[in-house]
C-alpha cells in the first residue's frame, strides 16, 4: 500500500517537472510596425453638376407674341434675339410723339430767339423749355417701350421651357421663357461628418468627369460649406470651376469629386484587422519588449483608407501592433510573432 502512494507521488512529480520544462504552448501572431501619415490624403466624394441660375425670362411691357426664335433645348447666348412683341402700336406711339416734340423743339427755338430780343419774358421762355423737356422724357418713354417689345437672353444658356405661343397675350413680367444659366455652373456634393471636421486642411478639389474610355478632370474652388448637417449627418459643399466650364458638363450630370487635405502630423496607419473593439473601446494589442501584448485605446478615423485605418491618438508611429489573431489575445499575454514570409524564399523551403 505504501509502495502505490509512494509510486504515485513520483508519477505526479515526474509530470509536474516534464510541465514546466516544456512550459504552456505560445500563441503565434503576426506584427505590423505603425506607420507615421503620409502628410497629405485624398478623399472622393458623389457629386452633382448644378446650374449658378434659373432664369424666368419675360417682356417688359405688354402685347402680343409675333415671333419666338427658340424652342426647348436650344442653346442661346448672351445678347441672342428670344421673341418680339407686335410693335405697331408702340411705332405709331413713338412717331406721334416724335412730330409733337419736333413742333415744341421749333416753338421753343423762336422763343429763345424772341427772349434774346428782349421780346419775350425770361419766365415764358424757361416754361417753353421746360414742356420740351416733358415731352422728350415722354418720348424717350415710348421709345423704351418700343425697345421692349423685343427679348433677348441675358446671358449664355439653355432654355428650359417655353411658356407661351405666337399670337398669345402676354402683361409685362409674365414669364415666357424658362432659361438655365450656364455662364456658371457649380458643383454640389455632401460629405461626411469626419471629413467636414477636417475643412480647415482642405488643400485642393478636383471633378472628375468619364468620357468614353478616359476621365477629364477639371480643377475646381471651393465656395461653401454649409456648417448644419441633414438628416443623414452630411454637410453640403459647393464648389465653382476654375475658369470657362468645360463645354462636355450639363446641368444634373453626375461627377465624382476628389478633395485633397493635409494630414495631421501624429496620424499614423495600422492595418484594419489590427483594430478591435473592448467594453466599447477602439483598441490595439502593442507588443511590448518582453513579448506581451499590451491593450492600448485609440482613436480611430472614422473612414478607413483602403485596408488601413488612420490612428489619431493614442499610438506613435514605429510601435508594433498585433495585426492578426487580436481576439483571441489576453491583457499581458505572451506571445511568438511570426515572421514576414521571405520573398525568394518560399514555404521556407531552404
Amino acid at each position: 500500500m505504501k509502495k502505490s502512494i509512494y509510486l504515485l507521488l513520483l508519477l505526479a512529480m515526474c509530470g509536474c517537472s516534464e510541465g514546466e520544462r516544456k512550459g504552456a504552448p505560445l500563441r503565434s501572431v503576426y506584427v505590423a510596425e505603425a506607420q507615421g501619415g503620409s502628410g497629405s490624403f485624398s478623399r472622393i466624394f458623389a457629386g452633382v453638376v448644378e446650374e449658378d441660375a434659373t432664369i424666368n425670362l419675360g417682356f417688359k411691357t405688354a402685347g402680343e407674341i409675333k415671333k419666338i426664335f427658340v424652342k426647348e433645348g436650344t442653346r442661346v447666348s448672351a445678347g441672342q434675339l428670344l421673341a418680339e412683341l407686335d410693335d405697331a402700336d408702340y411705332k405709331l406711339g413713338v412717331e406721334a410723339l416724335e412730330v409733337q416734340y419736333e413742333q415744341v423743339r421749333n416753338e421753343v427755338e423762336r422763343a429763345r430767339r424772341l427772349m434774346e430780343k428782349k421780346s419775350m419774358a425770361d419766365n415764358d421762355y424757361e416754361k417753353a423749355e421746360a414742356g420740351l423737356k416733358q415731352l422728350a422724357v415722354q418720348l424717350q418713354v415710348n421709345k423704351n417701350k418700343l425697345a421692349y417689345t423685343r427679348l433677348y437672353a441675358p446671358t449664355d444658356g439653355v432654355i428650359e421651357q417655353v411658356n407661351f405661343s405666337k399670337g398669345e397675350m402676354v402683361d409685362a413680367g409674365t414669364a415666357v421663357f424658362s432659361m438655365i444659366s450656364s455662364g456658371r455652373m457649380e458643383v454640389v456634393c455632401d460629405i461626411s461628418a469626419a471629413a467636414y471636421r477636417l475643412r480647415n486642411d482642405f488643400t485642393g478639389f478636383q471633378c472628375a468627369v468619364a468620357s468614353g474610355d478616359s476621365i477629364s478632370r477639371y480643377p475646381m474652388t471651393l465656395l461653401s460649406i454649409i456648417p448644419k448637417a441633414d438628416g443623414n449627418q452630411l454637410y453640403r459643399m459647393r464648389l465653382g470651376f476654375n475658369g470657362a466650364v468645360p463645354s462636355a458638363l450639363t446641368p444634373g450630370m453626375n461627377v465624382e469629386v476628389a478633395v485633397e487635405a493635409a494630414e495631421a502630423d501624429s496620424a499614423v496607419m495600422v492595418p484594419l484587422s489590427a483594430v478591435f473593439i473592448h467594453e466599447g473601446q477602439t483598441s490595439v494589442w502593442v507588443l511590448q519588449n518582453d513579448s506581451t501584448v499590451e491593450r492600448t485605446a485609440v482613436t480611430v478615423a472614422p473612414e478607413p483608407k483602403g485596408k488601413m485605418a488612420e490612428i489619431s491618438s493614442g499610438l506613435s508611429a514605429g510601435s508594433k501592433v498585433v495585426s492578426a489573431g487580436v481576439s483571441a489575445l489576453q491583457q499581458g499575454e505572451k506571445v511568438k510573432v511570426i515572421g514576414k514570409p521571405s520573398e525568394t524564399n518560399v514555404g521556407n523551403l531552404l
